[in-house]
C-alpha cells in the first residue's frame, strides 16, 4: 500500500509470513532530517529513504532512521528500497551501487522487470571479538541468565556495519524464554560499545540453521522481528565458533518467533583463497496489507 509517497512492505517473510515491517519512500530527496524521523515514528518502524548520489560513483543515496534517531545502515530496509524501485521500475540495471551513512553496498537485484524480485545486499568481511569476563557478566545480568543457559562458546561483539552481541544460547528454548528489558539493555550496550543484544540459538546445524532474537540499544521498541545486519554479522560469529563450514552455502537465521511474526533471513560467505572476504544478505519481500500502517 502507498500512502503520502510511502509504501510499506515486509521484508525477510517467512512462507509468505512475518517479516519486518518497513516503510519506504522512494523518492525522498525533499523531505529533511525531521520529516524523515517523524516517518519513522509514526510507524513505530526503521524506515527506509531513497534520495540521489552524492557523485558519479553510485547510484542513489540511501538513509534510515527509526523513531528515536538515523541509523547508518540497514539491511531490511536496503532490501525492501530496492524492491519497491524494482517493482516501480525505476532500475536500469540488475546491480546497483548504494551510499549509506556505513559505506558503499552493492546491490543484486534478479529479475527485475517482474511483481517479484529477488534482492541481495553486500556486506563487508565481518570483525569478531570475544568480550571480556566483565562484559560478558554485564550481558548475562542485563539478560538475567547465567553462564549455565549458554553453550561453551563465547558472547561476542560482532560486526559488518553494525556492531551487535552475539550471545550463545545452549537451545532454541532457552532462546526464546529470554525477556529483555529496554532501560538495561541501552545501558548495557552502551558500557560494552554495541548497537543490541543478539541472542542466538542452533536449530539444526546440518542445514545452517539457526535462530535468534534482537534487543537494540535505543531504537524505540524492545524487539526487532528481523534484522540483517545482525545476521550478517552472525554469520560470521558462526563462522569464527566453526558452527558452519567454511564455504559459501546458505546459511538461514530464522527471528521474530516470540513476536509471532517468524522471519527468514539468509546469508551467503563469500570466499577468495579460503579466507572470507564478505557476504551477501538476502531474503523475500512482499507488500504489506492495507491494514498494516
Amino acid at each position: 500500500m502507498a500512502r503520502d509517497g510511502i509504501r510499506l512492505v515486509n521484508v525477510f517473510t517467512h512462507q509468505g509470513q512475518g517479516g519486518n515491517p518497513c516503510p519506504i519512500v522512494i523518492d525522498a530527496a525533499a523531505l529533511q532530517d525531521e520529516d524523515m524521523r517523524a516517518i519513522a515514528a509514526r510507524y513505530g518502524h526503521e524506515s527506509g529513504f531513497v534520495r540521489p548520489p552524492s557523485g558519479t560513483d553510485s547510484d542513489f543515496t540511501f538513509r534510515f532512521w527509526v523513531p528515536r534517531h538515523e541509523m547508518e545502515m540497514c539491511g531490511h530496509a536496503t532490501i525492501g528500497a530496492l524492491w519497491c524501485l524494482a517493482t516501480a521500475g525505476r532500475l536500469d540495471a540488475e546491480q546497483m551501487r548504494i551510499e549509506t551513512r556505513s559505506g558503499p553496498v552493492t546491490g543484486y537485484v534478479e529479475n527485475r522487470a517482474s511483481e517479484n524480485p529477488s534482492v541481495e545486499i553486500s556486506q563487508p568481511v565481518g570483525k569478531v571479538v570475544d568480550l571480556t569476563r566483565t562484559q560478558e557478566e554485564d550481558v548475562l545480568a542485563t539478560l538475567r541468565i547465567s553462564r549455565s543457559d549458554l553453550l561453551d562458546l563465547p558472547i561476542q561483539n560482532a560486526v559488518t556495519s553494525r556492531v551487535k552481541t552475539l550471545i550463545p544460547m545452549k537451545s532454541v528454548a532457552h532462546l526464546q524464554a529470554l525477556a529483555t528489558d529496554m532501560a538495561l539493555t541501552e545501558k548495557c550496550c552502551e558500557r560494552i560499545a554495541s548497537t543490541g543484544l543478539y541472542p542466538y540459538a542452533v536449530a539444526d546445524q546440518a542445514e545452517r540453521r539457526f535462530e535468534a532474537r534482537q534487543f537494540p540499544k535505543s531504537s524505540g521498541y524492545p524487539e526487532d522481528a528481523a534484522t540483517g545486519i545482525a545476521a550478517a554479522a552472525l554469520a560470521f560469529g558462526l563462522l569464527r565458533n566453526d558452527l558452519v563450514p567454511r564455504d559459501s552455502g546458505r546459511i538461514t537465521i530464522l527471528q521474530g518467533r516470540a513476536m509471532n511474526a517468524l522471519s527468514e533471513i539468509r546469508v551467503r560467505i563469500g570466499f577468495a583463497d579460503g579466507r572470507p572476504v564478505g557476504c551477501l544478505l538476502g531474503g523475500e519481500v512482499i507488500p504489506a496489507d492495507d491494514h498494516a500502517a
